[in-house]
């Protein structure tokens, strides 16, 4: 009644609501700032749907019509990014965003972008560090307020083991932990080493799960979850570890922005590594980029075989087209055999990448790391990291809060130089170095491990025959998305260990199994 539609410029936190001004006749939707919280919605002639969750625009009777663009974007990143969805005609109102529909006309606005907090830029390194963990703190204790009881989603890790040490400078109570380990998994994906050593160190409560490669049975109930096709397969595990902590905990704190914010994928050090690489005769690059098809990859967590080759093959592109190329799972060139010429004359002649692209030019920054976190800011974090945490979390009715992205603290690390955030090659160095008081030395020393599921090998053994029956080729072409030459290329080269394609073939997986429960309406 105060702000109107300025009311969202003083909320901070996680939000997604509609209110309804009976005296204006203005239906307002607002979504907060880094789209921690989903909401879609749908207008067909007259009528109006909105929902925090696809199924119920669904049950209201909108047509299950799958959106041939949105299928190839799907193929592309491994989810489908806002506004569109799977369905035609269903958005999904982006983060930082407001609509309002006044008597029939609807108008969608930005209402806060993201920008560098101008006094991060310049600061001195001691007293960058000061407000950093000022900030930090300040988020965390915000995120602590409840009357019910908390948790974390503990991996050992640099981000979830800084909610467990700063959860205990600003808090008294007794810290619950929850980790997800495998089974006869090689020890390149287990954490739970780590989580151990944290969970002792801070005296947290600490609960484990073993995850089986049977753990792949609950792929009906997950996709459920989202709705819509979405391959990130860490997506397993989240499910798992919200099931776990909801056990003893309905709320839970996850470290979901803290690689992106400040820099903990080791792709942007390819980004600052490309631009010494550049310097080298653009014949050689591309001599290079052509004998990189002969290294092998790997089915370990780390896979740098993969990552070498991967460096090498975008080697001779620009900068922009270089890392969207490592972010993509469909380059262009194979889009043209892999996708069915029906699906591509639907789809349109735009490429995908293509409005990454201008995000990631957009960004005031000549350096290349900076501009790939946040263009990852702006799409996968919102796109995959935040949807993936709400959906899992909520699917078992728990509450997953997420300190790194709140606004404040999200401005401010974006205004840190890469030269920082990268100091002496090291990912996350600036980060590390002002929690280093506080966290073990072990976390601070060790590599970057991920939320990961050793699907590679599962594919090549316990799962070969699931994976052989879903994407058969009487399915494939009964589909009409993609051809089935291109899924009959992938297996082999997969199964022959020429290349790693883990990532496109779980995506093809999730589609088929989507794909029966949604648009066929039949049990999976």
């Amino acid at each position: 009644e105060d702000y109107g539609e300025a009311c969202v410029e003083h909320l901070r936190g996680m939000f997604a609501f509609a209110l309804w001004d009976r005296d204006r006749q203005v239906l307002l939707l607002a979504r907060d700032r880094l789209g921690i919280k989903p909401l879609f919605y749908a207008h067909v002639g007259s009528r109006f749907w909105f929902a925090s969750e696809i199924k119920a625009l669904l049950a209201g009777g909108l047509e299950r019509t799958v959106d041939a663009q949105a299928l190839r974007q799907y193929l592309t990143f491994l989810y489908v990014p806002s506004p569109q969805t799977i369905f035609e005609g269903i958005r999904q109102l982006p983060p930082g965003h407001i609509l309002t529909l006044t008597r029939g006309e609807l108008r969608v606005r930005r209402y806060w972008s993201l920008r560098p907090d101008p006094e991060a830029i310049g600061l001195g390194a001691e007293e960058a560090e000061e407000r950093l963990l000022a900030h930090l703190k300040e988020a965390i204790r915000l995120h602590l307020i409840s009357d019910v009881p908390l948790g974390v989603f503990l991996s050992g890790g640099m981000d979830s083991t800084t909610l467990v040490a700063l959860m205990r400078t600003v808090s008294d109570s007794r810290i619950r932990t929850f980790t997800i380990g495998y089974g006869g998994a090689d020890e390149t994906y287990n954490e739970l080493t780590f989580a151990r050593l944290v969970a002792e160190r801070f005296g947290t409560d600490h609960h484990e799960e073993i995850l089986e490669p049977h753990a792949v049975d609950l792929l009906p109930r997950i996709i459920q979850a989202f709705d819509e096709p979405f391959a990130d397969s860490s997506a397993i595990p989240n499910y798992l570890v919200s099931q776990v902590a909801r056990r003893t905990v309905t709320v839970a704190l996850a470290g979901h922005g803290g690689d992106e914010l400040f820099g903990g994928y080791p792709r942007y050090l390819g980004q600052r590594a490309g631009t010494l690489y550049d310097r080298l005769p653009s014949s050689l690059r591309r001599g290079l980029a052509s004998a990189s098809r002969w290294i092998p990859e790997s089915v370990h967590s780390h896979n740098w075989p993969g990552r070498i080759r991967r460096f090498l093959e975008a080697g001779s592109l620009p900068a922009d087209e270089r890392y969207l190329r490592w972010i993509t799972f469909l380059p262009s060139e194979w889009g043209e055999e892999a996708l069915t010429p029906d699906t591509r004359a639907r789809a349109g002649p735009n490429r995908p990448e293509q409005v990454y692209g201008q995000l990631y030019r957009a960004w005031e920054s000549s350096d290349p790391a900076e501009r790939a976190m946040a263009l990852d800011v702006q799409t996968y974090l919102p796109g995959d990291l935040l949807v993936l945490g709400d959906r899992m979390s909520m699917a078992h009715s728990l509450e997953v809060r997420v300190p790194f992205c709140d606004h404040v603290v999200a401005q401010f690390a974006l205004g840190l130089s890469a030269h920082d955030r990268f100091r002496n090659g090291r990912l996350k160095s600036f980060l590390k170095k002002t929690l280093a008081p506080f966290l073990p030395a072990e976390v601070l020393t060790r590599s970057k491990q991920g939320f990961k599921v050793p699907l590679a090998r599962w594919f090549n053994a316990d799962l070969k025959e699931m994976v052989r029956e879903l994407l058969s080729e009487e399915t494939v072409r009964q589909r009409g998305y993609v051809s089935y030459s291109y899924v009959h290329w992938l297996l082999e080269e997969h199964e022959s260990g020429r290349r790693n394609l883990t990532d496109q073939i779980y995506a093809l997986l999730v589609l088929e199994i989507w794909q029966r429960a949604y648009v066929e309406g039949r049990p999976v």
